[in-house]
């Protein structure tokens, strides 16, 4: 198992097809957005990618902002191939991101997940996460 952080100049057709495939097992009715989109410089997102034996089988990533309160980091679109899971697949990915986000000094590092996850609502719990007390609201404009 190898973890790598994608970049532009690491980014080939082949790890977008697998990374589009893997995706549609989180979700197969959003639109995906091009790798190549995700990774340009302005879009402060830090992408990994979990291989065994070659092929993509975890991905997972990381937004940064910053805002008066504090420097965040949103975790999104975490996904582990069905054939994978069970694995560690899934702690070794968010581990990575909580070392690249510590790496960059973030203050406090946000994720969202379905009540009905329990698996994953476990491995965040295990790796410090705390459920708030407050109300998400979203609006989709696309």
């Amino acid at each position: 198992m190898t973890l790598e952080v994608l970049t532009p100049e690491t980014l080939t057709v082949e790890i977008q097809n697998q990374v589009a495939d893997l995706y549609r097992q989180l979700n197969d009715k959003n639109q995906q957005r091009r790798l190549k989109e995700i990774l340009q410089p302005n879009n402060n997102v830090i992408v990994i990618i979990c291989k065994v034996d070659g092929k993509i089988v975890g991905t997972a990533l990381l937004s940064t902002y910053k805002v008066i309160s504090g420097y965040r980091g949103m975790v999104d679109d975490i996904v582990v191939d069905s054939s994978q899971r069970g694995k560690g697949i899934g702690r070794k990915l968010m581990e990575r991101l909580l070392d690249e986000a510590n790496h960059m000094k973030i203050d406090e590092v946000l994720l969202f997940t379905g009540h009905h996850r329990a698996p994953a609502i476990a491995l965040y719990k295990s790796l410090g996460f705390t459920l708030r007390e407050s109300g998400l609201y979203n609006l989709r404009l696309n």
